[in-house]
């Protein structure tokens, strides 16, 4: 089944590991994802002072937020990830265990370094936006 996303790459631009856009056709519903966070069950942070075990737990949980709304990783047409650093080799650290999750889907997506989320320890976040054919 389509999940009604089209990824759009462009070869007068840069080669990347992502698409350069993405479209969709209506009627759409669409889904706005908080970021997800580090955070387990009982809200603690996991994985303190790891890029890459935070953005596991990161992915975990956003796959349970889309999972909620009757959504996957493959409806979601955007995504930004925020890391607190300023040094590229933490970012890129995120940036592998995040693409590891998407896969094949290599959705529009921004990467950033930030100086502080809103979690204790808490080193990255992920948001999305999403959409699934038709109405619910």
């Amino acid at each position: 089944m389509s999940t009604g996303v089209r990824l759009i790459r462009n070869d007068r631009l840069a080669p990347v590991e992502y698409a350069y856009a993405a479209a969709t056709d209506a009627p759409l519903r669409s889904i706005w994802v908080a970021g997800a966070c580090p955070l387990d069950a009982s809200g603690r942070t996991v994985a303190v002072g790891d890029y890459a075990g935070q953005t596991e737990q990161v992915m975990r949980n956003l796959v349970t937020a889309l999972e909620g709304a009757g959504a996957a990783l493959t409806d979601v047409v955007k995504t930004t990830v925020y890391v607190v650093s300023a040094r590229q080799a933490d970012l890129v650290a995120a940036w592998e265990v995040y693409r590891a999750h998407m896969g094949a889907h290599d959705v529009p997506s921004t990467l950033l370094g930030v100086t502080v989320l809103g979690y204790t320890d808490q080193l990255v976040e992920v948001e999305a936006v999403a959409v699934l054919p038709g109405e619910r």
